[in-house]
């Protein structure tokens, strides 16, 4: 069997940490699989190498800054191929480039585009352990690029796609995704499995496991992802394919994210075009809206309500300010948090919703916006009750069951 392994910043924090990985690589290759290890920096290390630039620059060159902190995972990659050798295996670390991992020209944020694997099919062939530092590639022109946020899980899931992996497991310091966050609701349980399609929802509402980026690239490549701890011997959750999961609940799980603002525009003019207006100027930002709502009133005036991450609300401000004048005013909230509901058997199930809204009238929460999608309810509401909500659709649900 290939398995693909990736260890997280983490997992790998300090050198007992880079030891405790080499054991269970060791276990995985002594279980007589082929093994492929992707790494990322020691925790703490990219935030150093970020304060290092910044003492010479507030603006450092993008293609410097992706050379300077590709580094940190080179480092790991090399330490744990160290400690594989030191302990009998053959072991090989590698960088991106020598992984054959070619992307775009986009600095800080590249694009895998192919993966040439002669090198690493090679050294597979040889009975090599082969340890990659993740989040990095090379671009056409010969320089490195970085992959940007959850990089070092797009180079684990791309090459487990390339080299048409058995099984790509992703080891960080949670051991698998919960029905909710346990540190809301205890009674939150471990999920078996879970479809593709529900964890880029979960993820993209506020699920910390996955970066959605890797959940998309694995369900476009076929490739079957285990999350699990490092730093226990427990099973993960499987991330596979809708028709490999026998039972598909109702619900499978409750997001919360309160990194949300609402913005109301009040009172503009109703007329072809206005919200094409709006949301242009927004992209040109690229600002990223979520929840959209329009109101049409009798008076030719319509309203447009829309939810944005709470970081870019000050972008948003200045992106809409040239057009007060066309509105009665443009109001912002940032004391509101998003739930939301998401579960494969919404497709054949009803009355999900009006249960999710009975129970919420019931704790007396009020819900301010509502979006839908064929596996997902969300539902905006005042930030004070978000933890209590959560906690009741866990319960309305019976997901600790």
């Amino acid at each position: 069997m290939l398995v693909v392994q990736k260890y997280g910043g983490t997992s790998v924090g300090d050198l007992d940490r880079i030891a405790n990985v080499a054991n269970r690589v060791a276990q995985t290759k002594k279980s007589g699989n082929r093994v492929v290890v992707v790494v990322s920096a020691m925790s703490g290390e990219t935030n150093k190498l970020i304060s290092y630039a910044e003492h010479f620059s507030k603006t450092p060159s993008n293609v410097e800054m992706d050379l300077l902190l590709s580094s940190g995972e080179r480092v790991t990659s090399a330490l744990l191929s160290i400690a594989l050798q030191e302990m009998g295996f053959k072991a090989r670390a590698m960088t991106g480039r020598q992984a054959g991992i070619l992307t775009d020209e986009i600095h800080t944020s590249a694009r895998i585009e192919e993966i040439n694997t002669c090198a690493l099919k090679k050294l597979l062939d040889d009975d090599t352990i082969i340890v990659v530092a993740g989040f990095q590639g090379i671009s056409k022109d010969g320089n490195v690029t970085t992959l940007g946020r959850g990089g070092s899980d797009l180079t684990a899931v791309a090459i487990a796609g390339a080299l048409e992996a058995d099984l790509c497991e992703i080891y960080t310091d949670v051991d698998g995704v919960y029905t909710t966050d346990p540190r809301i609701e205890p009674k939150a349980r471990k999920l078996e499995k879970i479809s593709y399609d529900e964890m880029l929802e979960l993820a993209s509402m506020g699920a910390k496991v996955l970066q959605n980026r890797s959940v998309e690239l694995a369900k476009k490549l076929d490739v079957n992802l285990v999350t699990r701890s490092s730093f226990n011997d427990n099973e993960g959750t499987l991330i596979t394919k809708e028709e490999n999961i026998m039972e598909k609940p109702v619900v499978s799980g409750i997001a919360l994210d309160k990194n949300q603002a609402r913005v109301s525009i009040v009172n503009c003019e109703d007329k072809p075009g206005i919200a094409a207006e709006f949301f242009g100027v927004l992209a040109e930002k690229n600002i990223n809206v979520d929840m959209i709502v329009q109101t049409n009133s009798h008076d030719g005036k319509t309203d447009l309500d829309f939810t944005i991450p709470k970081n870019e609300l000050e972008s948003t401000k200045a992106a809409l300010d040239g057009y007060k004048n066309i509105t009665e005013a443009i109001e912002y909230d940032t004391d509101i948090s998003k739930v939301s509901i998401v579960g494969v058997g919404m497709k054949s199930h009803t009355g999900v919703a009006s249960s999710a809204f009975k129970a919420l009238a019931k704790e007396n929460i009020n819900i301010k916006m509502i979006s839908t999608s064929e596996i997902k309810i969300s539902m905006v509401i005042d930030e004070k009750y978000s933890e209590l909500a959560v906690r009741t659709l866990h319960e309305v649900y019976n997901l600790d069951k």
